[in-house]
């Protein structure tokens, strides 16, 4: 799965949000009226060439949809990151996460739970 840039997370954000949205729909989600409907319009036609949206026309006007399911990136860039800085090891991001953070007993023992309970629900389906 390709990256998305700064920009474009932020555009694809709003299209996870509001699933089915205009070119000004975005601008108006932005909350900065000044930005250029070219610009929001580029990031869209980058996003659509790199699979990420979709849209439908209706005459001139498009409407977007994402293609793509936030849960699906998330998941795909969370494996990227652990890969990539983390060596493949989530222990390495959970320890990270711990220290430069300052978890305390109560954060760690929940994480710890859902690892518990993911591993037994992974058992449960073999």
């Amino acid at each position: 799965m390709k990256r998305l840039t700064k920009v474009e997370e932020q555009v694809m954000q709003i299209i996870w949000q509001l699933e089915r949205c205009l070119v000004r729909d975005i601008i108006e989600q932005l909350g900065e009226p000044d930005t250029p409907r070219s610009t929001i319009s580029s990031v869209v036609r980058i996003l659509e060439s790199k699979g990420f949206v979709g849209h439908k026309a209706y005459g001139r006007t498009y409407e977007y949809f994402p293609l793509i399911s936030k849960e699906d990136y998330s998941r795909q860039a969370l494996k990227g990151l652990v890969g990539e800085y983390f060596g493949g090891s989530v222990n390495s991001l959970v320890s990270f996460l711990v220290k430069e953070n300052d978890m305390d007993i109560k954060d760690l023992n929940e994480i710890l739970q859902q690892l518990n309970d993911a591993e037994n629900n992974a058992n449960n389906d073999t």
